[in-house]
């Protein structure tokens, strides 16, 4: 038996985490993980029949490498890289700028006094669905799709993951829906629960524009069994594990879908929960899919560094938007947006 330490580049959350356990864990002669969030470093324990240290490391790291990770002997350096803000700024303010244009014309209603609307929702699917955390779900999608490549299988599977994805998010939000209904929500209740939508959105925003390490550590997450029982899932090649995978995924610790249950349980309805976490579900098709038939990993791009940018000034303005609008609601505030 031989124990070895790396540094592992690319983690971001505790589905990253997952993710790199689980695919360490099924390279040859490897018999226990345990990755570190905040350390950044994994340790690996098996026998590797008279390979290296080198050699383990090399041959470990390529399989990570198409999720976006990497193992190496020294510290990622973390660093700021404040020249993508050059470009991330004005084209979040476009984005943002069209997005206000739309509400003043009255095509879309994004937000309301302690509210999010469906669009703003879809919106946020959009951008949780190239996050770290939801890479995890393409990570998944992958191993998946090559499992049952063996048999000569490729699209069935993965039209069955995204049904059961689409499904499970409609059912369980309409019963996290009822739930709220159940806990009879005083509209106190509601706006202190619209407040901590806002702050989970503020930090995920935060998180990416990369520019505070510690934040990753404040992100709510499920416990780790969750998460783990998913990735076990794909294991097995049965006709409905892709199903069962896709259903699975509404339990993966990401922040973005646990702010949306939550807003899903301040709806207080099993139809207004359900459509709420639809239209999440339905903000990360477009992404997932292209992920789960073709190879499009936007983290491995040039201008990642812009579009991550880009997409954490806008989840800010929203969580901005909606911490104001459920302070204003409150009467604690002046109404700060009149949109």
């Amino acid at each position: 038996m031989e124990k070895h330490i790396f540094h592992i580049k690319g983690l971001h959350c505790t589905s990253c985490v997952l993710l790199t356990e689980q695919e360490l864990k099924e390279q040859q002669g490897v018999i226990k993980v345990v990755p570190s969030l905040s350390t950044h470093k994994v340790e690996v324990t098996g026998n590797f029949d008279g390979e290296g240290r080198e050699e383990v490391m090399r041959r470990l790291s390529a399989a990570l490498e198409p999720h976006g990770y990497s193992l190496s002997e020294d510290k990622e350096d973390y660093s700021i890289v404040w020249r993508d803000f050059t470009f991330a700024l004005p084209i979040a303010a476009i984005f943002i700028a069209f997005f206000v244009l739309l509400q003043k014309i009255g095509l879309i209603n994004f937000v309301t006094m302690s509210q999010m609307s469906l669009s703003t929702v879809f919106v946020i699917g959009l951008i949780a669905s190239v996050s770290s955390c939801m890479a995890v779900v393409g990570g998944l999608l992958f191993s998946l799709s090559a499992s049952f490549a063996k048999s000569g299988e490729k699209i069935r599977p993965q039209m069955y993951f995204h049904l059961g994805r689409l499904l499970s998010f409609f059912i369980l939000g309409g019963v996290i829906g009822i739930l709220g209904a159940s806990f009879k929500l005083t509209p106190l209740m509601s706006s202190i629960l619209s407040i901590g939508i806002a702050l989970i959105l503020l930090i995920l925003g935060i998180n990416l524009l990369n520019v505070s390490e510690n934040m990753r550590r404040l992100q709510p997450t499920f416990p780790k069994k969750f998460g783990l029982f998913v990735f076990r899932l794909k294991k097995y090649n049965y006709t409905l594990t892709p199903f069962l995978v896709g259903v699975a995924t509404f339990f993966l610790p990401c922040g973005f879908t646990q702010s949306m249950q939550l807003y899903a349980l301040s709806t207080g309805s099993f139809i207004s929960g359900a459509l709420v976490m639809l239209v999440f579900a339905l903000g990360t098709f477009p992404v997932l899919s292209l992920v789960s038939f073709s190879a499009l990993t936007i983290r491995k791009k040039s201008l990642s560094g812009v579009f991550f940018k880009t997409a954490g000034l806008i989840v800010i303005f929203f969580a901005i938007i909606n911490l104001a609008s459920s302070l204003a609601a409150l009467g604690l505030i002046n109404p700060l947006f009149m949109f």
